[in-house]
């Protein structure tokens, strides 16, 4: 399930944070989306719970939770499929 989540994901990205130039097969699906990878900040983390909130009706809780369902594009699509309403 979650596999046929990542294309939107990976679009979802593009598309919340307006990176221009990208596509999503450019996006690394289980590159670090902070620092090394990506290179995304606290800012664009924001963006992101309100675009997942948006899109796939998933609510991230806290700060920790965050920590773990952004690590990567595979574990934003992971998450994404066990709390999809």
């Amino acid at each position: 399930m979650s596999d046929e989540l990542i294309p939107k994901v990976k679009q979802m990205i593009i598309d919340s944070l307006r990176i221009e130039g990208m596509s999503p097969s450019e996006i690394e699906t289980d590159a670090p989306l902070f620092g090394e990878g990506l290179g995304l900040d606290s800012i664009d983390a924001l963006q992101l719970v309100v675009a997942m909130e948006k899109e796939f009706g998933v609510v991230v809780p806290d700060a920790a939770t965050g920590s773990k369902v952004f690590a990567s594009v595979r574990s934003m699509a992971d998450y994404i499929a066990e709390n999809k309403q």
